[in-house]
């Protein structure tokens, strides 16, 4: 009969140490989850931060090369590309570097795909109506919506086999590419524009003299 108590005890401390530590092992796994979540949401807000600077130079320099700079006098031109050089330059301050996990697959297939952006980007001042469409190939096969134009379906599996995060950075990098191209196309066109308004005026100006 006293034995019996004894065991059972031990039994009911060796239940009460059991019970404790799976109790204490849920807590630290419910921290942990909790942790998770936070070093996710920090991945995210760094992601954001980075694509601002990404837009922010981006602005800059498209207000430096507008041709509303190139239609003002000499010295507001000097005095804007100063402010805008001081701002560009506090913007390279910011350094946020979000760095992706990636499998020997999908490291291959980023490289692989960076090559065939930077062979098309190599080839702007040869053909730039050419690349354009190339670009515009290449971002279809990145959009997840109907596209409405050729899909490049070799990029699109090479893009599906990187990482989910580097699929949004070289889709950032191609919308970025075409807006930049579109902003040199509206440039270009502006500019054959207002040399041919000018050389009319000076045809009609000479032909008053000549009446």
């Amino acid at each position: 009969m006293a034995q019996a108590k004894i065991n059972a005890k031990a039994n009911e401390g060796r239940f009460c140490r059991s019970s404790s530590m799976a109790d204490r092992s849920s807590r630290l796994l419910e921290s942990l989850d909790q942790l998770e979540l936070r070093v996710e949401a920090l991945r995210e807000a760094a992601t954001a931060v980075e694509q601002e600077k990404e837009i922010l130079l981006e602005m800059i320099h498209s207000i430096q090369n507008s041709q509303d700079m190139r239609q003002i006098s000499d010295g507001e031109r000097e005095e804007l590309n100063l402010t805008a050089n001081r701002l560009m330059g506090r913007t390279l301050t910011v350094e946020v570097s979000v760095e992706t996990i990636r499998n020997p697959q999908q490291q291959e297939s980023l490289k692989h795909a960076t090559r065939i952006i930077d062979e098309v980007v190599s080839k702007f001042l040869d053909d730039l109506g050419n690349a354009k469409s190339h670009l515009m190939s290449l971002y279809s096969a990145c959009s997840s919506e109907v596209p409405s134009g050729p899909v490049d379906q070799k990029f699109q599996s090479i893009v599906i086999g990187c990482a989910l995060e580097d699929q949004k950075k070289i889709k950032r990098r191609l919308e970025t590419l075409l807006r930049n191209i579109e902003n040199s196309d509206k440039a270009i066109k502006l500019l054959e524009h207002s040399k041919g308004a000018g050389s009319k005026t000076l045809q009609q100006n000479a032909e008053g003299k000549f009446n």
